[in-house]
């Protein structure tokens, strides 16, 4: 529903609320006055826009952790843990409220209502003409910090690759028989190095010493992409470990007999987002922001630094790195975005066709694959 909606729902006490937040002149014992002044008040774009840039850093997470969800309704625990989420120990010093006066002052801004039915009432919902409104000035708010170049004069693009190397990974546990595993049940290193030369992308194995967690559940073990790509066989329950081997499980030979040599993109990339969820609660989020300020060539240390307020660090992962390496990195992976670099204009990204449709939520078959190449 959009505002109006909401606020038609909403009863008197909050109209009363927001309408104090922003100073409307009107009959507070008449609903309909209160809703007109409020949307009258709302409804100004420069009013808007200078009340988004007056909002805090906490407060913009807040709204931005909502923004791209495809669900519609949060319970109020949901939306305490947003706020904790949102809230980085860089700025300890700012924070002086709790996570219910956050909410409590969503609502009297006309960010949160509560449900219309009786169902919904005790969830929340933010209003979807006000998400859109919200995404246009950070949009905008973010593109005056983005630096766009000229096409690069080498550009990496792994063009949806990883959904060939699934099979590729697949097919080689399968001919191998049983993969040997040491007791922790992972991968000796002459094997990885031996299945990654069949890979289309290199990587280096990880070395000793080196701290690898949060990130999925062998990601300690094995390179970044390899560590994906052998999660996303794994859960699918493609491949079972057993003591000190590893097999094809019987669904895996049956993904073999299917006869596709490709893995569509959307699962793994669906699958990475829950991946890396627990370590960048608003992944989503910062995919969608760097989809839509990276139509052009873009330099990542503008975008870096347009994205760094909004990412949290993790243990040892600062913001810089969770950007690059976590991020931008597995994008281009996952055939997602491309990114070259330059004498002059050094590292620079590009959103790709197909993660152009898949950030949308646009599917992609094997034949789209062709035609996107």
């Amino acid at each position: 529903m959009n505002l109006a909606d909401m606020l038609s729902y909403a009863d008197i006490q909050q109209l009363v609320s927001i309408a104090k937040r922003y100073d409307c002149e009107c009959d507070a014992h008449s609903k309909r006055e209160l809703i007109q002044s409020i949307l009258t008040k709302i409804g100004r774009k420069d009013w808007f826009e200078q009340f988004i840039n007056e909002m805090s850093v906490e407060e913009l997470r807040f709204i931005n952790s909502l923004l791209f969800e495809q669900r519609t309704l949060f319970s109020l625990e949901e939306l305490i843990a947003r706020v904790q989420q949102t809230r980085f120990e860089r700025d300890e010093q700012t924070q002086t409220s709790s996570p219910r006066d956050m909410i409590v002052k969503m609502r009297q801004s006309g960010w949160l209502f509560n449900g219309a039915s009786q169902q919904t009432k005790y969830l929340f919902q933010v209003p979807e003409d006000l998400k859109e409104r919200f995404k246009l000035v950070m949009k905008r708010r973010m593109e005056q910090e983005l630096v766009s170049v000229q096409e690069p004069e080498a550009y990496r693009d792994e063009d949806g690759r990883i959904g060939d190397d699934i099979i590729t990974m697949l097919r080689y546990f399968h001919e191998a028989g049983s993969v040997p595993l040491n007791p922790e049940g992972v991968m000796y290193k002459k094997t990885q190095q031996l299945l990654i030369e069949k890979m289309s992308v290199m990587e280096e194995t990880v070395s000793k010493g080196e701290w690898r967690f949060g990130y999925g559940r062998r990601f300690h073990n094995y390179p970044n992409r390899l560590s994906l790509l052998y999660d996303y066989v794994f859960y699918q329950g493609w491949i079972e470990e057993h003591a000190g081997k590893l097999i094809v499980s019987s669904s895996g030979l049956e993904r073999l007999e299917k006869g596709a040599a490709y893995e569509p993109i959307q699962p793994i990339y669906r699958f990475w987002l829950k991946l890396y969820k627990n370590a960048i609660p608003n992944l989503s989020a910062i995919v969608h922001w760097i989809h839509l300020c990276t139509a052009r060539w873009t330099t990542v240390e503008s975008m870096e630094q347009a994205l760094i307020p909004y990412v949290k660090p993790f243990f040892y992962d600062e913001p810089q790195s969770i950007i690059r390496q976590r991020i931008i990195q597995m994008l281009v992976h996952l055939g997602l975005m491309r990114i070259g670099e330059d004498a002059q204009t050094g590292t620079s990204v590009q959103m790709s066709k197909r993660g152009n449709l898949l950030v949308k939520g646009v599917n992609i078959t094997h034949e789209d694959k062709i035609k996107l190449g």
